[in-house]
């Protein structure tokens, strides 16, 4: 017999509305699942590594560093997120990211003065 992880995962690689709908809420709270699996600051630092993955916007990023900073993550970190994701996300995604999450850090960026 399948695990619930293992069931979940069927459901949303098959494009279960459902599964999808549920994945996509602010908490998700899935049948047979820890309600929260990982902490507040991991999930926020997971986000922001996804943001960074598909090229979010300056403003979505700020919005992601907010709440990764309320949560306990320093500017660090936050830069950290993207080295970590550079791999996965491949290293023209991170350059295109490294200005949006600049400017969503508050740094002063200059893109002439880069490199």
């Amino acid at each position: 017999m399948a695990s619930l992880p293992e069931m979940l995962l069927r459901r949303v690689a098959r494009g279960d509305e459902e599964s999808l709908s549920a994945l996509m809420t602010p908490r998700p709270a899935l049948a047979g699942l820890p309600d929260q699996p990982l902490d507040r600051r991991t999930r926020t630092l997971v986000r922001l590594a996804a943001l960074l993955a598909v090229g979010a916007s300056t403003t979505t990023l700020r919005w992601a560093v907010e709440d990764a900073a309320a949560n306990g993550a320093a500017p660090g970190t936050l830069a950290g997120v993207l080295l970590a994701s550079a791999a996965a996300a491949g290293t023209v995604r991170m350059v295109e990211s490294a200005p949006r999450l600049a400017l969503a850090l508050g740094f002063d960026v200059e893109l002439g003065d880069w490199g």
